[in-house]
């Protein structure tokens, strides 16, 4: 039997991506009669594929690597949020509009927040790529003193000038710093036992998010946690992104879900999320 509303993921490769188990599994806990798919698109092919998602009456569909700043070209509106960060993750057919908009920045805050207050807390910033763009901007909306540290100065450099951050540097200048907040946004530590940062200059008073969530636990959690600081895995910053894009639909629907079922969806995405990894 198909499912009356389709959602789904673009990006390339496909192979990685645990997001139509995620949404799948609120779908089935929301009764919603909608079902979630990922679309390997090559760059090249990304036109066409647009055009047959809008032809199929798709909902709503996640934009991941390499299409989060190339898919601005192809919605009908962009909130200026995305046009802020610079890059989208999220397009929702709104009446026989698609808007673009941006929920990373969002998914990372709530992340951040599990483990206690953000508001006006320094924060750095380790690398200066997609998701890193989408963290300053959400620091910052924060009123947070945002440092951007990468090996590419330059880099760093313009990006901080960008979206407003305080301060670019090298990653050497952390330990003059004295973060409450540190986020890796670079792939250090992806499937392999490597630290972007050394163990030596964690401490207690910090927060320590890691994009990377493969493995739960990277060498950067690890340090965090022995330094007696609080991890918080890649997996939540992926699951309230997530949960942000499914409201993002739903609550356009007539019988929408209630801020009570909203509530649940975390936990239950983040069981899903852990399953398709086994």
């Amino acid at each position: 039997m198909t499912a009356s509303m389709r959602c789904g993921i673009v990006l390339h490769p496909a192979g990685h991506t645990r997001s139509p188990a995620m949404h799948t599994a609120a779908y089935a806990a929301l009764g919603l009669d909608a079902d979630y798919r990922a679309f390997d698109v090559p760059p090249a092919d990304l036109p066409n594929a647009v055009a047959r998602l809008r032809a199929e009456g798709v909902r709503q569909f996640a934009v991941s690597i390499p299409h989060k700043e190339s898919m601005m070209d192809f919605v009908d509106e962009l909130e200026p949020v995305g046009r802020a960060i610079g890059a989208i993750n999220t397009v929702t057919l709104e009446g026989d509009r698609w808007i673009g908009t941006n929920t990373d920045w969002i998914g990372a805050l709530r992340a951040l927040e599990r483990a206690g207050p953000v508001d006006g807390r320094r924060a750095v910033v380790l690398g200066a790529g997609g998701t890193a763009r989408a963290l300053i901007y959400g620091l910052r909306e924060r009123g947070c003193p945002v440092f951007v540290l990468n090996r590419t100065i330059e880099r760093a450099q313009s990006l901080a000038d960008e979206l407003g951050a305080t301060e670019a540097g090298p990653l050497e200048r952390f330990p003059d710093l004295a973060p409450e907040l540190v986020i890796n946004t670079t792939s250090v530590g992806m499937n392999e036992d490597r630290s972007p940062i050394d163990a030596a200059w964690l401490s207690k008073e910090m927060t320590v998010l890691d994009a990377v969530y493969a493995p739960e636990e990277t060498r950067l959690l690890g340090d965090a946690r022995a330094a007696g600081a609080h991890p918080v895995g890649g997996k939540w910053m992926l699951v309230h992104q997530a949960v942000e894009q499914l409201r993002r639909w739903t609550c356009l629907l007539d019988d929408a879900p209630t801020e009570a079922d909203y509530a649940r969806v975390p936990e239950i995405m983040a069981d899903a999320f852990d399953a398709a990894g086994r």
